[in-house]
């Protein structure tokens, strides 16, 4: 069988228009992110710890003594959640996040306004 069919690329007959193509715009400047506490509230403390009793052996991260009123930590709760990437729940006057990220969180609270973050 010497009735070889040469391959066939649809994209062979774009490759002389390649000259004409536009040239890409400059790229743009990003938009710089909003403060992670835009009113300039500060928080007095927060205390993280890292629980498994009761979860059936999975670690949870529980963020207490916030003292947020409920709408406000429900809001907290979203924003620590989005940035961390894990799930969550508001549970009394605790905030429970899945896992533990108790080396992450000092850090993003302390840019929330929160003065003193105790990790236990």
């Amino acid at each position: 069988m010497d009735d070889k069919k040469p391959f066939h690329s649809p994209f062979a007959s774009l490759k002389p228009l390649r000259d004409r193509l536009p040239v890409s715009p400059a790229p743009v400047e990003p938009v710089p992110a909003p403060p992670a506490n835009p009113r300039g509230k500060t928080y007095p403390r927060a205390v993280v710890r890292v629980e498994r009793t009761g979860r059936g052996g999975k670690e949870v991260t529980v963020i207490d003594h916030l003292d947020l009123p409920p709408p406000e930590r429900e809001q907290w709760l979203k924003a620590l959640k989005a940035a961390l990437g894990c799930g969550g729940v508001c549970d009394a006057d605790t905030l429970v996040l899945q896992g533990d990220h108790r080396k992450r969180l000092p850090a993003l609270l302390a840019a929330r306004g929160v003065r003193r973050v105790t990790v236990g």
